[in-house]
């Protein structure tokens, strides 16, 4: 089992059918879900599920179904459509992670990316903070060329 780095195959579709609405003040609720080594995350994924979701070594950080992400209304760089989200952060934290899943919360927890973190991150009572990249056509975490 593993997890790859993707946007999710359904995802695409459903852009096109207008399923997903990223608009930050009127749109869709998106949550960012963490897994571990275990999970098998990537482009095939289609929806938020909690098999290999993380659990908390001790403390409250981290609860099932993730965080609720901030998002950013998308925009244009150039031709390349580009979403962002706020960075977020868990609290108090002590976990391993090995990727995370962005999900539609509004949509039936359909999956929209998997991001790998490149191997097991750890915290132990600290805070874990996910940083998303700018939000241009080379590096944003969604985006459609």
């Amino acid at each position: 089992m593993a997890i790859s780095s993707a946007v999710c195959n359904s995802f695409k579709q459903e852009i096109l059918v207008g399923t997903h609405n990223f608009t930050a003040s009127s749109g869709n609720s998106f949550k960012l879900a963490l897994y571990d080594s275990d999970a098998s995350l990537g482009a095939s994924t289609t929806a938020y599920s909690t098999s290999e979701e993380i659990t908390n070594a001790s403390g409250s950080a981290y609860t099932a179904g993730g965080k609720a992400l901030t998002s950013v209304t998308p925009v244009l760089d150039g031709s390349t459509a580009v979403c962002d989200f706020a960075d977020i952060s868990f609290t108090s934290a002590s976990f391993t992670a090995n990727g995370c899943l962005i999900y539609n919360d509004t949509q039936s927890d359909k999956a929209c990316a998997v991001v790998a973190f490149g191997g097991d991150k750890t915290v132990s009572s600290g805070t874990f903070t996910i940083q998303f990249p700018a939000a241009a056509a080379s590096t944003a975490i969604i985006r459609i060329a």
